[in-house]
């Protein structure tokens, strides 16, 4: 397996895409926005076809497509990802986000790591005007990055949980109490 389909079936496992909106997500981009005083900061997971939002603030729209998103680029870093003007930027200036709503010109991604190393998204900030950003915005964007993998990560585990006890439910309650008497003896 490629290290994109590994860590396309890690997002999956995650059972997050495609969820509803929850408080612990909206406070990370919310504090993202105040924090960076930008309009918009996004929770975005990758998959294979789109950059979908978990978290938006700033934005109508649920996803856009992966081939122009700035969070495909951010995921391939160990660091945050900053584009400080796209309109010059030779990788992104004919972007449709960039020549089109919302009109991007800066960006800074920090990478969603997981456990087990793979970078489901990225905790990103976005600006209509370019600007500079120094190391300790990095260092403050990648603090708040790991707040939104750790809200991941409950939400993973608690969908285990939900799993583990839907198997137990639907499982014969004498199956249930035989195993619990070889358990215990």
């Amino acid at each position: 397996m490629t290290h994109e389909s590994l860590r396309l079936a890690a997002l999956k496992g995650h059972g997050i895409l495609d969820t509803p909106d929850h408080p612990a997500f909206d406070a990370v981009t919310k504090a993202a926005e105040l924090a960076f005083d930008v309009p918009i900061a996004l929770i975005s997971l990758v998959d294979n076809k789109r950059q979908w939002f978990k978290s938006c603030v700033g934005l109508d729209v649920r996803e856009t497509p992966r081939d122009i998103s700035f969070c495909t680029h951010a995921i391939g870093q160990l660091d945050v990802f900053v584009v400080r003007d796209a309109s010059t930027d030779a990788a992104f200036k004919d972007n449709p986000l960039v020549t089109g709503e919302p009109h991007i010109r800066f960006y800074a991604g920090a990478p969603l790591v997981d456990a087990e190393g793979f970078a489901l998204g990225t905790l990103c900030v976005i600006d209509r005007v370019p600007r500079k950003f120094t190391a300790r915005d990095a260092e403050l964007l990648q603090s708040l990055a790991q707040c939104a993998i750790t809200a991941i990560t409950v939400h993973s585990q608690g969908e285990l949980l939900k799993r583990a006890d839907r198997l137990l439910r639907s499982r014969p309650k004498a199956s249930v109490l035989q195993e619990e008497e070889t358990i215990l003896g």
